[in-house]
């Protein structure tokens, strides 16, 4: 079996000292650029790779970034926040990090539920993807380690974050039913103490008022407390319990969009013949239903990565500057809403919005 080659190797073939190439590696000191270059050619030459621990020894950082979100957020049926993850982890392989992932729960006691990672001070960063309880997050800003947010903001204080545009995304599935000919467009959400949703639910009032339309309470229901299938389902059964003359539904998520379909196709009611169906953020199920599902795309992966690169630069400036950064989307129109089977997709909206 070949032999790890060690620093010291290094130092031999490029015949340098031990601590001129501690020094380039480490990406410190003065050293000049030839002498760089010499250390950073016989590095790849030998197939070196220092040794995380003693990099972290020599930096005083960890090389780790801590990913965090409630556990309820990783289920089969919502894949949202695995594309996120996937998205940081493969952006974190670029900045040379690792990503800790860890799930907590809904409460936070700091006497028992703190993420081991940072009661071991083994992270330099951390990105918390979707909501959680905000004295976990007001408890890692107390250890001066830098945060940013994913698909999650703060009303009451101003914390870096990485959003989907919600609101243009609303606007497009709106605007889409209404160009369909439909006037009486229905609500599904889940709680708008979510800052995402709220947006959501904010732009599909504000384009049906601008179309001359009032929108109908009896067509609205925000009582279900999350946003997975069986609450798509409960909420289209509220919707045609109450009697309400709904032509299409507008769900604040794919996963509620696919209960609407499943409580629809259950009393026989088809899709769009009798009601339209449109979802947001375009989870892998939403093209695997029957009909597929029209709906706003939301670039996971990209916001993922988006979160990572302000992070890196938020750890080696050592700044926290405050910036929320709204990710394009996209309207996907599919048979949910019109007959057919070519799938249409609009052009991406302008490029990132960046807040200060």
């Amino acid at each position: 079996m070949r032999k790890r080659p060690t620093i010291k190797d290094v130092a031999r073939q490029a015949g340098l000292s031990l601590s001129t190439v501690s020094l380039v590696i480490n990406n410190s000191g003065n050293v000049s650029e030839e002498t760089r270059n010499k250390v950073l050619r016989v590095v790849k030459e030998l197939g070196y790779h220092p040794s995380r621990t003693a990099k972290g020894l020599a930096s005083k950082t960890s090389g780790n970034i801590g990913l965090i979100l409630t556990g309820d957020h990783f289920f089969q049926a919502e894949p949202f926040y695995t594309k996120i993850f996937l998205g940081t982890e493969f952006e974190a392989r670029q900045h040379n990090y690792y990503i800790l992932l860890t799930t907590v729960g809904k409460d936070f006691n700091p006497k028992d539920s703190v993420p081991r990672f940072l009661l071991e001070g083994n992270v330099d960063g951390v990105i918390i993807a979707g909501r959680v309880n905000e004295k976990l997050i007001s408890y890692i800003e107390n250890l001066h380690i830098p945060v940013i947010l994913i698909d999650y903001e703060l009303r009451r204080k101003r914390v870096p974050a990485v959003l989907a545009d919600n609101r243009r995304g609303a606007q497009l599935a709106v605007s889409h039913l209404l160009s369909c000919g439909h006037r009486s467009i229905a609500f599904i959400g889940g709680d708008l103490d979510h800052p995402s949703i709220a947006e959501r639910f904010a732009a599909y009032r504000e384009t049906l008022i601008e179309n001359g339309i009032t929108p109908d309470d009896t067509l609205i229901v925000t009582e279900e407390m999350d946003t997975g299938i069986q609450n798509g389902f409960n909420a289209a059964r509220t919707i045609l319990n109450r009697g309400g003359m709904a032509t299409a539904l507008f769900a604040a998520n794919d996963a509620m969009a696919i209960g609407c379909l499943q409580y629809l196709r259950q009393i026989g009611v088809r899709v769009p013949h009798d009601i339209g169906l449109v979802g947001f953020d375009d989870i892998e199920m939403s093209s695997h239903v029957e009909p597929r599902l029209t709906t706003v795309r939301v670039f996971k992966e990209e916001m993922g990565k988006i979160a990572v690169q302000r992070l890196v630069d938020m750890i080696n400036s050592k700044t926290q500057t405050v910036v929320t950064m709204h990710v394009p989307v996209e309207l996907v129109v599919r048979e949910s809403t019109v007959g057919g089977s070519q799938e249409q997709s609009a052009a991406v909206i302008g490029a990132v919005d960046v807040l200060a």
